[in-house]
């Protein structure tokens, strides 16, 4: 019997080897000829929704081949698993015209004439960057015009089969499927294929890869650029080469394309910021000996000798100063002079960075036939979700047509709803990092405990202080809150964007975009800006300390300042983010897939069908992008926002992002679906969004060079305080501390043990002695401090504003080259039709046509003569 069922299962795999002599390879029908545009799959459940489930792939196909498209069904007998059916779509070539007028699709009419630009000087130099001529430009570059149903003898069309690219007929077909009816249920007609993979009636929908990654199709038909996109692009080896972006737009569409344009020169313009950051820190590092405050702290004579106050209540001890030493030391890196350069240098080059990403961009445009391109008319079309909920309809004021619309009432129910919903996940944020500063001070007590009676942390007790090992504590449980935070507010933004019924895609998209910005914003750089901004400001001093909920004291900072806790901060939450973010977007996907093809590779090739090895991949949905743009953005404002504490943020993103292209790359053309062509001019409403952040981050960076570092406290004790004249600095940390008389503490602050019998400790601020009339008040120096704070911030953002709005203004936004190309181009396109009228014009005459009068040919003639002289 067992012999028997190998025999069966040798005829049934004999059979299915006999019946299709296609390789799995093969993105076409059975014929050879009719080229797969989309497949379809399902399985049938044998449950209560069964029958209904057949109801609705029947009346939807059938509408589809009623649209004009060509069905072939694979039975679930052909599959690996002989579980699922799968549905192959093909788009004929009257399909394809019909809907490429309707979508306004450009097409070729003439190869390009206008000559290339002026080779680069510097093109010997880059030539190892580059790649091959064949795989940058796969293609010549065509003057185009819409598509025309009755002008088609004026295009290029050497073939029909291959005239519309593979990208461009995926389009056609999605825009179909998404507006497809498939019957009525519960008198509400239903449509689209997104309702129909909603309710199970089908399990994907997707177009084809042309073949597999790793070789070469052995379809000769076949252009294989999947593979040469994976041995040109997406490997890691491949990192210093440049991006073949015609080829990425081919395969994948405007809108993937434009990413990778604008990631890739994001990519570049870190080049120059992670240099002048290495050059900061190195300055940094090189002097960290001449740093005559970590010299004071270090020394026993004077660090040694100066006892501070207790920095928690009763269980902490007075301390002596010089144990902060290695710290002071390291604070020194980022606490320099090269931070105030460093801080102005990137708020310039943030501007630098967005307009010649502006110049970029209207070269791409150009290039990719995106000039006229507004919104595209997909975009701005009514969602099939909007026309399937709103029931009721009015004139349109532009078209007179009937259209459906959403109620004043019903949007102002939604928006509240939505409103509270996204106000009462920012106040969980907030209440989140409450929480952690509560953590900070609550286990401040206990690390100090635990570090001074446990011999084996004395050898680290001067690297791993109290405050270091409460700060990096706090920053790790603070990035994993984030992250929590972070998997449940995604998927309750999509909900309520979802349920305010957005009209068009753009504004799905624009209003998704602004509530997950407004989430991440807060959830990524609260706690930044906590330790920037809030942290040590508001102790008070010994004997009269502020509390929270009046119970946990405020912390304070170290001696040498806080700019060393927030770098620690912003290391913690960046570094872990971009390595989270890798093992989400490269591990992930290639477990599920190894997984999800397990059976498979024990399989003949021939049974393993190209529908069938994408139907396995994973699904790059329609916020795949999304997603990519705000780990960038979000990065983006970590090399801004902070920069001034932390100068290696930009080599880190550096670093990141020449990884993130090529992981990117990997995943999307060796792990993911092939996903739908879509077309966008620009990378929307990020655009905006970069620039809000570009005006913040001059803001942040002023604030936290004179609030958060000490260097204006010590410029102000150089120029106005100092009494020594060949060492200006020495004397200053003695300066900066405060005394206190111990018998002034009250019961509640005063430690528990005083075995030395201190009369006096320290603490940094700047108030009068015990012995003074105005004891414990602010000095004098203390304000001038202040005013010289606040001079500074208003100078700095004065001085960055007027070089960025000049530096703005001195850069156009569109290069000259491409205004005139652009202008040239219209002439000719407009040329090429005016001459292909008065030729069809000129047959009617010849023909005898009536209606095609001597006036008409006149008026044309004309209105080409009114053309060449514009």
């Amino acid at each position: 019997q067992q012999s028997g069922r190998k025999y069966n299962l040798f005829l049934k795999r004999r059979l299915r080897i006999d019946k299709r002599h296609q390789s799995k390879d093969s993105i076409f029908f059975r014929d050879g000829v009719r080229r797969i545009d989309f497949v379809l799959s399902y399985v049938e459940d044998l449950n209560k929704e069964w029958e209904k489930k057949l109801e609705r792939r029947k009346e939807f196909e059938s509408n589809l081949q009623k649209a004009g498209l060509e069905l072939e069904t694979e039975d679930k007998k052909e599959s690996e698993d002989g579980k699922i059916f799968f549905v192959k779509i093909h788009a004929p070539w009257e399909v394809l015209i019909t809907y490429a007028e309707v979508l306004n699709i450009k097409v070729p009419i003439r190869e390009n004439d206008i000559p290339s630009m002026v080779e680069n000087p510097l093109d010997c130099v880059l030539y190892p960057l580059r790649l091959p001529e064949k795989v940058m430009h796969p293609e010549p570059d065509y003057f185009t015009a819409p598509f025309s149903k009755d002008k088609q003898e004026l295009y290029l069309i050497n073939d029909e089969s291959t005239f519309f690219s593979p990208s461009m007929r995926n389009r056609i077909v999605n825009y179909i499927l998404t507006r497809c009816p498939y019957g009525t249920e519960e008198g509400k007609k239903k449509f689209g294929i997104k309702r129909l993979l909603n309710n199970g009636t089908y399990t994907a929908a997707y177009p084809l890869h042309d073949c597999q990654y790793w070789k070469k199709a052995s379809d000769p038909n076949c252009d294989s650029e999947r593979y040469t996109l994976y041995m040109e692009w997406a490997r890691f080896l491949r990192f210093y080469k440049e991006q073949p972006l015609v080829l990425i737009r081919k395969y994948y569409g405007e809108k993937i394309g434009i990413y990778f344009a604008w990631l890739g020169f994001y990519t570049e313009m870190l080049f120059l910021a992670a240099v002048v950051g290495l050059i900061c820190f190195l300055y940094g590092l090189f002097t960290m000996d001449e740093n005559m405050s970590s010299k004071e702290i270090c020394d026993p004579a004077i660090g040694g000798e100066i006892i501070m106050c207790p920095l928690c209540d009763r269980d902490c001890e007075y301390w002596r100063l010089n144990t902060t030493c290695e710290s002071s030391e390291y604070s020194h890196l980022f606490d320099n002079v090269a931070t105030l350069f460093f801080a102005i240098f990137m708020g310039i080059w943030v501007t630098l960075f967005l307009e010649f990403w502006k110049r970029r961009q209207a070269r791409l445009k150009y290039e990719w036939d995106l000039v006229d391109f507004e919104e595209e008319q997909q975009q701005l079309q009514l969602r099939p979700e909007y026309e399937a909920k709103c029931t009721q309809k009015k004139k349109n004021p532009v078209t007179q047509e009937m259209e459906p619309y959403l109620p004043l009432t019903s949007q102002a129910v939604r928006f509240c709803i939505s409103g509270a919903t996204v106000l009462f996940w920012v106040s969980l944020i907030i209440a989140s990092m409450i929480a952690v500063i509560v953590y900070r001070l609550a286990v401040y007590a206990a690390f100090a405990s635990l570090m001074e009676n446990t011999q084996t942390l004395q050898p680290i007790s001067g690297v791993l202080t109290p405050q270091l090992a409460t700060s990096v504590t706090a920053s790790c449980l603070n990035f994993i809150i984030i992250m929590i935070l972070n998997f449940f507010y995604e998927r309750i933004a999509i909900w309520i964007t979802d349920m305010e019924i957005p009209r068009t895609h753009m504004e799905y998209e624009n209003r998704l975009t602004m509530k997950m910005f407004l989430f991440q914003f807060v959830n990524y750089y609260s706690s930044c800006f906590y330790v920037a901004f809030f942290k040590g400001k508001f102790v008070g001093y010994p004997g009269a300390y502020t509390y929270m909920f009046n119970r946990w004291r405020n912390e304070e900072c170290d001696p040498a300042g806080c700019l060393i806790e927030l770098t620690t901060q912003l290391t913690i939450v960046m570094a872990g983010k971009q390595i989270w973010g890798n093992i989400q977007e490269a591990i992930v996907p290639w477990i599920c897939n190894w997984w999800g093809r397990r059976k498979a590779r024990n399989n003949p090739e021939n049974l393993y069908s190209r529908w069938e090895q994408d139907h396995d991949l994973q699904t790059f949905g329609p916020l795949g992008l999304f997603y990519e743009y705000l780990e960038m953005v979000i990065q983006f404002g970590f090399i801004t926002l902070f920069v001034a504490s932390f100068p290696l943020a930009p080599l880190l993103a550096l670093m990141n992002n020449i990884l993130e292209i090529r992981v990117d790359s990997w995943k999307l053309t060796t792990q993911y679906r092939r996903p739908v062509a879509a077309k966008a001019h620009s990378i929307g409403v990020w655009q905006e969004i970069l620039n809000g952040m570009a005006i913040l981050s001059v803001v942040t960076n002023a604030f936290i060079v004179a609030f958060t570092s000490d260097m204006i406290p010590r410029l102000v004790y150089y120029y106005a305080y100092s009494e020594n004249g060949d060492s200006p600095m020495s004397g200053y940390i003695n300066n900066s501390l405060s005394v206190f008389l111990i018998s002034d503490f009250p019961e509640r602050n005063e430690p528990k043990e005083n075995p030395e019998n201190f009369v006096i400790c320290r603490y940094r601020d700047y108030r009068y002695p015990p012995d003074h009339e105005k004891r414990y008040l602010h000095t004098m120096q203390f304000w001038h401090i202040l005013a010289a704070k606040l001079a500074f911030i208003i100078i700095m953002e004065h001085v960055v504003f007027i070089v960025k709005f000049f530096v703005a203004w001195m850069i156009p936004d569109v290069p000259a080259d491409v205004k005139a190309k652009i202008k040239r181009e219209k002439y000719l396109t407009q040329k090429i039709l005016h001459e292909y009228e008065l030729e069809k014009l000129k047959e009617r005459l010849c023909q005898g046509d009536k209606r095609a009068t001597e006036k008409e040919f006149i008026a044309t003639e004309g209105r080409m003569e009114l053309s060449r002289a514009m």
